[in-house]
């Protein structure tokens, strides 16, 4: 969470993701859970992935015209928020979505090769001016704008959604040669 001195609020983020990239139903089982999977590069040296189903935070449904819904997390995961709403009101508004994350991407990893999330902050995780910083670049960013100077977090990491066709490829280049 700390980088120097710095804190910030979003720890990890992911824009425009595609709703139809995601089986969200793949079957009983252990082996066939679904996934919400982003990664930041794309080969075996470089490549890093995390499942992002139990990030906390900030997300935008977004339909045809734009952003439909915002919804937070801070009890339950993303990933459970999200599968909700491919069935309640909200199912048929909605094929893309952002997410602004509070947990940090830790180094650790879990048996699979995929990246851990960090805790959730007990205390305040960052000064007024670095969340300030924070909340102006999560506006422009969800919002796509193009008119405005680009902010950047104070710390976030952008995630790339690794789509269904995808899984296969990333899940080999995560194993041990």
């Amino acid at each position: 969470m700390i980088e120097g001195n710095k804190r910030a609020l979003i720890q990890a983020y992911g824009l425009f993701w595609r709703r139809d990239e995601i089986n969200w139903n793949p079957g009983q089982g252990k082996r066939y859970e679904w996934r919400l999977y982003g990664r930041r590069g794309a080969n075996r040296g470089t490549l890093r992935v995390a499942d992002f189903r139990e990030q906390f935070g900030i997300y935008i449904l977004y339909g045809s015209y734009g952003p439909h819904y915002v919804g937070l997390t801070r009890k339950r995961g993303l990933g459970s928020r999200l599968k909700d709403h491919t069935t309640d009101q909200h199912r048929d508004s909605w094929d893309r979505f952002s997410w602004f994350g509070f947990r940090k991407v830790l180094k650790a990893k879990n048996i699979y090769g995929v990246h851990k999330l960090g805790r959730m902050a007990v205390e305040r995780p960052a000064n007024l001016d670095s969340m300030i910083a924070d909340i102006e670049a999560l506006l422009i960013r969800s919002m796509a704008l193009r008119n405005v100077n680009h902010m950047n977090f104070v710390l976030a990491e952008e995630w790339i959604q690794i789509k269904g066709h995808e899984l296969d490829m990333f899940d080999r280049r995560l194993q041990p040669i």
